[in-house]
């Protein structure tokens, strides 16, 4: 309210909702009850029944669905307040682990040979609280917040991490709990700063976000976290300490998230090669489609775009009716 609304203003975010469509208490009934999307023959159907044209009519439903839809300037808000809670988590993660001992960091043994005398310091008692009161305030507010595809996905990953968080602490584990948080910390402020910068139509730097966080991912999540996270909490601590019987519930929380991971590697992926059968690069100065991220917000929809397309330039040319203003909010 005080800092992300000023900023977003500032950068030329409007602070005003999408065009409301025409009051039809017809078309309304049919949005609410049947369906958003309408055929061919259902929108043939309305037009006989209004007495409108089948593309005005393909018009309300537009406008219709976009005002379920909520404005950039609550998304900007949003994505900015993550971004500022990711970013700071991951200064004072990399902060605490220098100042600690990097020594750790390097020895897997030692991670799980002396995880009982593993001593809990103020510094740690603070990073541990953050972080699981974040996820905490996640796990609530996912039900308030801007809805995703990725809704399920992120109410198992938030599970998970709580699982963990609490399972690591209360277990003592909480160097390798430690590494897995900053870790994980690493890409998200990346991925919130090119959401950031998509909002404020700044195409570029939202791009060069991007393919960062892209690469910032796969090393992290497909590289350092199975092949040296994993690696160490499976094979390593059963050879040293056996399978004791806590063993089983944090690797299978462990390999939960690796699942995870995976899953969204494969949506990034997807993302760039969408981007690369275009014909566009990443970094190119024209608009791509690199940043219409598929576990994004409900607005990407590629079956509302198609839905849509021919209605374009008809809603341009229908000025009596007021459609062409819907081009403002595509």
């Amino acid at each position: 309210r005080f800092i992300a609304k000023p900023c977003a203003l500032h950068v030329g975010i409007q602070d005003s909702g999408p065009y409301e469509a025409q009051s039809n208490a017809i078309l309304e009934k049919v949005f609410i009850s049947i369906t958003k999307y309408p055929d061919e023959k259902r929108l043939e159907g309305l037009s006989k029944q209004l007495d409108w044209d089948v593309r005005k009519i393909q018009c309300w439903f537009r406008h219709r669905r976009n005002q379920d839809k909520p404005p950039t300037l609550t998304k900007f808000c949003e994505s900015m307040w993550r971004f500022t809670f990711y970013l700071c988590i991951f200064c004072y993660g990399i902060r605490f682990l220098w100042s600690v001992s990097l020594n750790f960091l390097w020895c897997n043994q030692r991670c799980n040979y002396i995880f009982l005398f593993q001593p809990l310091t103020s510094g740690l008692y603070y990073y541990y609280i953050m972080e699981l009161a974040f996820y905490w305030s996640l796990m609530f507010s996912q039900f308030t917040d801007i809805k995703r595809k990725d809704f399920l996905i992120m109410f198992v990953h938030h599970l998970a991490t709580i699982g963990l968080i609490t399972f690591s602490y209360i277990n003592n584990m909480v160097r390798v709990g430690t590494l897995v948080m900053c870790l994980h910390d690493a890409s998200d402020f990346l991925l919130e700063a090119a959401k950031l910068a998509n909002y404020a139509k700044y195409q570029r730097l939202c791009d060069t976000f991007f393919v960062i966080f892209s690469a910032v991912f796969v090393v992290t999540r497909l590289g350092i976290y199975p092949f040296w996270i994993l690696n160490t909490t499976l094979f390593e601590s059963w050879e040293m300490i056996g399978p004791y019987p806590s063993w089983w519930l944090f690797n299978g929380l462990l390999l939960i998230l690796q699942v995870l991971h995976v899953i969204w590697s494969y949506l990034i992926a997807r993302i760039a090669f969408k981007a690369l059968i275009r014909g566009k690069s990443c970094l190119w100065p024209e608009p791509t489609q690199v940043s219409k991220d598929d576990r994004s917000d409900v607005e990407s929809s590629s079956e509302e775009e198609d839905v849509t397309t021919s209605a374009k330039s008809s809603c341009g040319s229908s000025s009596r009716n007021g459609a062409n203003r819907v081009n403002g909010h595509m």
